[in-house]
């Protein structure tokens, strides 16, 4: 798309139509309003050609019809045929580059329209002559790409004309003498006015015309291109929608993983740690470590199974953490915020005391939470819980889901606190908070990670808006009650 270097007309507010001189007002018209600087791409070379065929075969259809005319009509008196015939060659000869050089095209067919009508007055009468130079006056509006020189160009040629008909009509008084050989005639007005009244009608619907067709296929071809972009747009959307889903698939799967199953690695390292340092004096512990692991590597491949299910039966099921998954396909339901306080009691049997609390603004808040997300709430008590374990010498943890109203409306927040010092050797990838961070974007919320203020330990807080009419999610806010309470591996 081209488009010129100048500096584009105010705009009328109302109208929208360019404000500004006369000029750039009839270049905007001639063009688009909405678009007044676009310019026409050249016509292609299978264009060009077939304006040059086109040509051919118009003057060869003109010609046989001089030929005719000649042979019945004859011509006017002091015509001679080789001037008639070459003016009628003449006329349609520079329309086979019409579409090529369309201004140079107009201004050599008007100079040459004047000319020949009186080198063959019979030739600038026929048919094929007038609809020669209308071709060209269509092609100049049409196909100009420089539409300031377009309407300089149409201004010196109807100029040209006007003051050639007037001359006509005064000057020479070439008119007058045509009726008085015509002779005097009874109508209801005035010979002479009534003959110049009827060629300024004919002119102006022939020039005018010739105007309105070009720009209408002006405008005809600039809304071809603007589907064309269109088009080509809606095509780049769709290509970046389709790489975005599948970038956006990509993370939900890994954070997914993450979640899932390097909970379950970590419990099966540290309780194996656990069982070979205590093998040869304490059988009895070790054993309870390799139970441990036993289930924990149960759950860890029956959760992925489960999640490779969701993968393979999206279309069916409905979409990948929406929380209304049916067991009916064996498979349990996504975990939620009522699983937080199981959740509670895993760890806890793996050494770590967890502190599970509520604080509702309003009674109910917590059934509010839609399953969506609080799946992703559990998610991130998860890796909280995990990293603990992973990373922290702690032996007790707090987590706190809070509920409250704020000037955007109501929220739920997950804040999980630990009283310990980094483990020396433990450092991670940083995938599990960065997969924490996204699955609380996802939901429009905000999490603050890093470590406690002025005391020692960790702290997670995430916060997520909660819709205003947002649906039950189900026995959470019993099934969180009936957790909190502070679970050590003895009270499990």
């Amino acid at each position: 798309m081209h488009f010129r270097t100048t500096t584009e007309p105010d705009t009328d507010p109302a109208a929208g139509a360019p404000r500004g001189p006369l000029p750039e007002r009839v270049t905007a018209w001639l063009n688009d309003p909405e678009d007044p600087f676009w310019s026409r791409p050249a016509p292609t070379a299978a264009q060009r050609r077939n304006d040059v065929l086109a040509a051919v075969c118009f003057l060869a259809v003109a010609l046989l019809a001089s030929v005719l005319l000649h042979s019945y009509a004859g011509l006017a008196e002091g015509d001679e045929p080789w001037r008639y015939y070459l003016s009628t060659v003449l006329i349609v000869v520079p329309l086979a580059v019409r579409r090529r050089y369309p201004l140079p095209v107009v201004v050599a067919s008007s100079a040459l329209f004047l000319g020949l009508t009186y080198a063959s007055p019979t030739a600038a009468v026929t048919l094929p002559f007038q609809g020669a130079y209308f071709a060209a006056l269509y092609a100049a509006v049409a196909w100009s790409r420089d539409r300031q020189a377009l309407w300089v160009a149409m201004s010196v040629v109807v100029g040209t004309m006007s003051l050639w008909l007037l001359s006509a009509f005064t000057v020479t008084n070439a008119y007058a003498d045509y009726l008085e050989g015509v002779g005097e005639v009874d109508g209801p007005l005035p010979q002479l006015p009534s003959y110049g009244a009827f060629i300024l009608l004919v002119n102006v619907v022939y020039f005018g015309g010739a105007v309105l067709a070009g720009r209408a296929s002006w405008r005809a071809a600039l809304q071809q291109h603007r589907l064309t972009v269109q088009a080509q747009r809606i095509r780049e959307q769709s290509a970046e929608i389709a790489r975005r889903a599948v970038v956006d698939e990509r993370l939900r799967i890994a954070r997914e993983l993450h979640d899932v199953v390097a909970h379950h690695v970590s419990v099966i390292g540290i309780q194996a740690g656990a069982a070979r340092k205590v093998l040869d004096r304490d059988p009895a512990a070790a054993s309870t470590a390799l139970r441990t692991i036993e289930e924990s590597s149960r759950t860890a491949v029956g959760e992925m199974r489960q999640l490779l299910g969701v993968l393979r039966a999206g279309d069916e099921e409905g979409p990948a953490g929406s929380g209304g998954r049916s067991s009916a396909a064996g498979r349990r339901p996504d975990p939620g915020l009522a699983d937080i306080a199981a959740l509670a009691r895993r760890h806890a049997d793996n050494g770590l005391a967890v502190d599970v609390r509520t604080v509702e603004a309003v009674p109910g808040d917590l059934d509010r939470v839609p399953p969506a997300l609080g799946l992703s709430v559990f998610r991130c008590a998860q890796e909280s819980l995990a990293n603990v374990i992973r990373h922290s010498t702690a032996a007790t943890a707090s987590v706190t889901l809070r509920t409250g109203r704020g000037p955007a409306g109501p929220w739920v927040e997950l804040e999980v606190l630990d009283d310990g010092s980094p483990r020396p050797g433990t450092a991670g990838t940083g995938f599990g908070l960065q997969g924490l961070r996204e699955r609380v974007r996802l939901h429009g919320g905000e999490a603050e990670i890093g470590p406690r203020s002025g005391r020692p330990g960790w702290r997670v807080r995430t916060r997520c808006p909660l819709p205003l009419d947002g649906t039950a999610g189900g026995a959470a806010h019993t099934a969180v009650d009936a957790g909190s309470r502070t679970l050590r591996g003895s009270e499990a």
